[in-house]
């Protein structure tokens, strides 16, 4: 036999035996046949079937595969298979994310074996070779796809078309057919969906299923960012049609199955651009002086009933989606911006916790149920800001009002100030009990007629913002200490201590600025976190050390399992204020109603689901917004090559440096290629550039001046060039 019939011999081999192991490992729990596997594996021919029946009896023979049946055979069981998840690096590499294992398995690129970012697969883990060396494993089945359908751009040929992905953790094209592009033209951004992955195409094959627009027009762009999370951007028209036939009328009949609080002064506060209302505030002094405050919250769930095509889009949605310039509401207009929208000078449906309490707010008694209200006034932050300021003459001077009217309205000039002392008074004993302050700074965008940004400004946290959150904490907590002791099943928001190894590593960043944080109690550790957000207010670093703060801390999710709320430091915490847009308070809405006309506890795997799926899609609405933001900042840099800025380092890798500038918090990326004074190199325990030759040095929280470069409105990507370092 000559060499090449050898080879050639040996590599058919080869593959017949690797195919057995396919089939074998991706069915572990089914038995095969020859015959079986010849199928699956296209084996057609009598001396390819022989050699196949003789590979299977040698594999036997060495135990690498077992004879469960006569001429049946199964993979062995192995301790070395995991389930986990695959995350995808920038250099198409992955690990995959085991709840079995204690550290991640890393897997290169060519044993992937098509899994994809967020695939729930199979890892076999390869035994490890040293002691301390990272786990290494090879993808041996796709359990479940993350998703199918991705945004891309098309490239069309003459008889097919090729999809590029605009998701950077997306390490392939997608192979589409002449007769599945549509309306498609070169050039356009898309939603394609995977349909098949044959075991010997490079690219999965797809079909174009709506043409998102030309990259760069701002609907086009906004549209992508929905899509690449799966998020709509417009209701179905039977959900639309159900929501608008819906009786919305305030009737007596259902009046007199309420809490009539009608008669009481009630307002609210929200930001000025709101369209949407769904909480209120109402305040009177008892006759024995002590304070009624009533925390009044849209009845959603008496319009959104069980098993309705409503109930199905609003927990498929669980969430409103915010973006820069638009919102997408959980619940179609009709409910978000009428019906359950607590506009002034309308009767609604509420759900209320109206609590009694003392000058030092103290809770003396409690009432949860459903109510029927009246808005005397809407306020906007600003606007209840400047009553809180303007102690003298709290009765706004735009007013012109006399009689009643004027007594309404001197009565919740008044409410605001004794609201925002009793605000103070809570706030101050959150923290001395262990709660932690957030008052990150919010970009925000002014934008012209055509949505394009012109201007950037910053939010802050004022006294009027924080006495709105203040009384919604305390509705929150008592719904859910009211359920919690009854030690029944309900949906908690819940929040776990930071983890050690992140407290080291925010540790090592803040310490290059002068700061510490004292980890030797929960105490001291809660106390040090407040010490250090409240130091940087106002500094350079501000922004780098509150996300870096905010991203130490664990992830705040729905649960029926209560841990408590460790930022909040409260040991019974819900989402009972937010129904129109959050679907979990629909749900304690729900329960709380159950459980008040005396109902047993539901199924609590049920509610676990809900309560998973809920956390899913707010993390998934949140990404959406951050990209929204990212567009627009680079939206906002555009044409501005002219321009010096001023930056801080707010981070340091291997291949260069993220600056964000000072003036509009727009971060963009320095290669270490394009720093051309010498020869740089990334110290990790330093977070620092080191120049090879002059030392020089480009460390995390430096201050430097750079020009813009470059953008990518379809990455969201800036790049920017070093024109100094400030000294």
């Amino acid at each position: 036999m000559t060499k090449r019939k050898k080879r050639a011999q040996k590599q058919i081999k080869n593959e017949i035996t690797k195919g057995i192991f396919t089939v074998l490992e991706n069915n572990r729990e089914q038995a095969f046949n020859y015959k079986q596997i010849a199928a699956k594996l296209n084996i057609t021919d009598t001396s390819a079937r022989n050699l196949l029946i003789k590979r299977l009896g040698q594999l036997k023979q060495k135990n690498r595969i077992v004879e469960v049946d006569r001429g049946k055979y199964k993979a062995i069981p192995s301790q070395d298979y995991y389930e986990g998840v695959v995350d995808m690096t920038g250099r198409n590499n992955a690990y995959v994310i085991s709840d079995d294992l204690d550290t991640d398995v890393f897997v290169p690129f060519n044993l992937l074996n098509k899994a994809l970012h967020g695939d729930v697969v199979e890892v076999y883990v390869f035994p490890r070779r040293k002691r301390g060396k990272k786990l290494e494993g090879e993808i041996t089945k796709i359990i479940e796809r993350k998703k199918t359908t991705f945004v891309g751009i098309v490239q069309m040929q003459k008889n097919f078309a090729f999809v590029n992905p605009t998701d950077f953790k997306m390490y392939t094209d997608i192979f589409v057919p002449k007769n599945k592009t549509g309306k498609a033209e070169d050039g356009d951004k898309v939603i394609v969906e995977i349909q098949d992955w044959p075991r010997n195409a490079d690219s999965p094959y797809g079909q174009i299923v709506e043409v998102l627009g030309k990259p760069g027009e701002h609907d086009t762009e906004i549209h992508a960012i929905l899509a690449e999370y799966g998020l709509p951007y417009s209701f179905p028209d039977e959900v639309e049609h159900y929501a608008n036939k819906l009786d919305t009328s305030i009737t007596k009949e259902e009046i007199a199955k309420r809490r009539d609080m009608r008669d009481v002064p009630t307002f609210t506060i929200d930001p000025k651009d709101a369209k949407d209302f769904d909480d209120a505030l109402s305040f009177r002094v008892l006759e024995d002086g002590n304070y009624e405050v009533g925390i009044h919250i849209a009845d959603v769930s008496h319009y959104v009933t069980p098993d309705s095509i409503l109930e199905e889009e609003a927990y498929n949605r669980a969430t409103s989606v915010y973006l820069v310039d638009r919102v997408v509401p959980m619940l179609p207009e009709i409910l978000s911006n009428n019906a359950c929208s607590l506009r002034p000078n309308e009767e609604k449906y509420t759900f209320s916790a109206v609590f009694k309490m003392d000058k030092n707010t103290r809770v003396i008694d409690q009432w949860f149920g459903r109510t029927v209200t009246y808005s005397d006034r809407r306020f906007a932050y600003e606007e209840a800001q400047a009553m809180i300021d303007n102690k003298n003459n709290v009765v706004p001077a735009d007013v012109s009002l006399t009689g009643e009217k004027y007594e309404v309205e001197a009565h919740i000039a008044d409410a605001i100030q004794t609201l925002d002392r009793m605000a103070k008074i809570m706030r101050t004993k959150r923290l001395s009990s262990g709660a932690i302050s957030f008052d990150k700074v919010e970009v925000k965008f002014e934008l012209n007629d055509k949505h394009e940004p012109i201007g950037v400004y910053f939010k802050t946290s004022k006294d009027a913002n924080k006495l709105i959150e203040e009384f919604m904490l305390l509705a929150n907590k008592k719904v859910a200490e009211y359920i919690g002791k009854q030690k029944k099943t309900f949906v908690y928001r819940i929040h776990d201590e930071p983890d050690d190894e992140k407290l080291m590593l925010l540790q090592g960043v803040i310490s290059k600025f002068g700061y510490r944080i004292n980890m030797k109690s929960k105490k001291t550790l809660t106390s040090s976190l407040n010490e250090l957000l409240e130091d940087v207010q106002g500094k350079k670093e501000q922004n780098l050390v509150d996300t870096l703060t905010i991203r130490t801390m664990s992830k705040a999710v729905y649960s029926t399992d209560n841990i408590g709320h460790y930022g909040l430091a409260f040991d019974y915490y819900s989402h009972f204020t937010s129904p129109i847009r959050r679907y979990p308070d629909v749900m304690v809405h729900r329960l709380l109603q159950y459980y008040l006309d005396g109902g047993n506890s539901v199924n609590q795997e049920q509610y676990e689901e809900k309560c998973k799926h809920s956390s899913n899609m707010e993390y998934l609405a949140t990404s959406a917004e951050r990209n929204s933001i990212k567009y627009m900042q680079i939206k906002f840099m555009e044409n501005r090559y002219d321009e010096e800025f001023l930056g801080v380092i707010s981070g340091v890798t291997e291949w260069g440096i993220y600056v964000e500038i000072i003036e509009n918090k727009c971060e963009g990326m320095i290669r270490i290629r394009d720093i051309k004074d010498d020869y740089y190199t990334f110290d990790e325990d330093q977070y620092a550039l080191i120049g090879e030759v002059s030392k020089n040095s480009y460390q995390l929280g430096d201050e430097v001046f750079v020009k813009l470069k470059s953008t990518d409105l379809a990455k969201r990507h800036l790049d920017f060039e070093l024109t100094g370092k400030k000294v």
